[in-house]
């Protein structure tokens, strides 16, 4: 399993996280932070001045997943990653593609006060991974409190299991860990396990409609950006029919018919992914009585919408809202149309 060591800068995470390796039997750290130390010096200085910290650089969230299923199929035991994830999003890209690899995740968050914070942060010394252009360790430390705040109040401790350690020394916060952990007191966190594919896939998507005509669109856990409901369609089981499973799953609501094919869309591999086939399907409009009594499963799905369609652009990721943009023009016209990597071919 991983016990994962979240909190603001200043928590006391990696000093914690040290003297836990020495109460847990065969337990080895991994410190993320070494990944972006290696990703500032592996990546172009232009490509990194574009993101404020290496955490927003997607590169470093997939080798903080890989080397942490590799470190744990090389070692066996216990990983202890102490890290700091204030963004809801970079937390379940990571937890889920943990989680997809039949990885463990004890979420623990370490929570001092904020004048506690603040002294300690006064007291570091600069460290030599600060993302390029930041000012001082301190000022980028304090700079970072208020996205901390904001994470608490919505939705870090949904799932973290919340140790104050205003009081304690490294040692005793690493004592408390252990003995939490061997109470059984820090649950596995509730991200779906969604099995990574080993070859091509065909994929099933539905739009729903309001009464305005925007589309419903759900947000996972698992992975980033917003989705249409559905999902990957098991063997031997049609598409539509997928498409109408996987809506009844997602969302509760139950389609009396068949939906109509809008668009066929051959996604070609780009590694790690494999690709494949993704059909999206007219499920028709939702009058505001079944708009209303979508009811979602926590662990997959954390939220959902409608959406206009330039609304839409914002939230899901290009190649999602390119398909979407042909589904609607294939609707407005009445014919359903066939897209390699997005684009319409014919």
């Amino acid at each position: 399993m991983i016990v994962w060591i979240n909190g603001a800068f200043g928590a006391g995470k990696t000093t914690a996280a040290r003297e836990l390796i020495e109460l847990i039997p065969n337990s080895t750290l991994f410190d993320p932070e070494d990944i972006g130390a290696a990703v500032v010096r592996l990546l172009p200085p232009k490509h990194l001045t574009e993101v404020g910290d290496f955490q927003d650089l997607p590169i470093w969230r997939r080798l903080v997943i890989d080397t942490a299923a590799a470190m744990l199929a090389e070692l066996g035991g216990t990983l202890v990653v102490p890290m700091t994830l204030l963004r809801q999003e970079y937390r379940d890209e990571i937890f889920g593609g943990l989680a997809a690899r039949r990885i463990a995740v004890r979420h623990v968050l370490l929570a001092p006060a904020e004048t506690i914070l603040r002294e300690r942060i006064a007291r570091r010394d600069t460290p030599p991974t600060l993302p390029p252009g930041e000012m001082g360790q301190r000022h980028w430390a304090n700079d970072h409190i208020e996205p901390y705040r904001a994470a608490l109040a919505s939705w870090l401790t949904a799932d973290a299991h919340l140790i104050d350690t205003g009081a304690l020394t490294p040692y005793e916060t690493a004592a408390r860990i252990a003995e939490d952990l061997g109470a059984g007191t820090v649950p596995v966190c509730d991200i779906v396990q969604t099995p990574e594919p080993t070859a091509e896939t065909v994929a099933a998507g539905v739009l729903l409609f309001d009464e305005r005509d925007r589309v419903l669109l759900v947000d996972p856990t698992y992975k980033a950006g917003w989705e249409f409901p559905g999902g990957v369609v098991e063997a031997g089981e049609a598409p539509a029919r997928a498409g109408v499973r996987e809506v009844a799953e997602e969302t509760g609501i139950q389609l009396e018919d068949v939906p109509r094919l809008l668009v066929i869309d051959w996604e070609p591999p780009a590694p790690p992914g494999y690709g494949g086939l993704r059909l999206l399907f007219d499920g028709g409009r939702l009058d505001s009585d079944r708009a209303r009594a979508v009811l979602l499963p926590g662990p997959e799905l954390r939220g959902w919408c409608f959406a206009s369609e330039e609304e839409a652009a914002d939230l899901l990721p290009p190649v999602r809202y390119e398909r979407l943009r042909w589904a609607l023009r294939a609707r407005e016209r009445g014919a359903a149309l066939y897209l390699e990597a997005g684009v319409p071919i014919g």
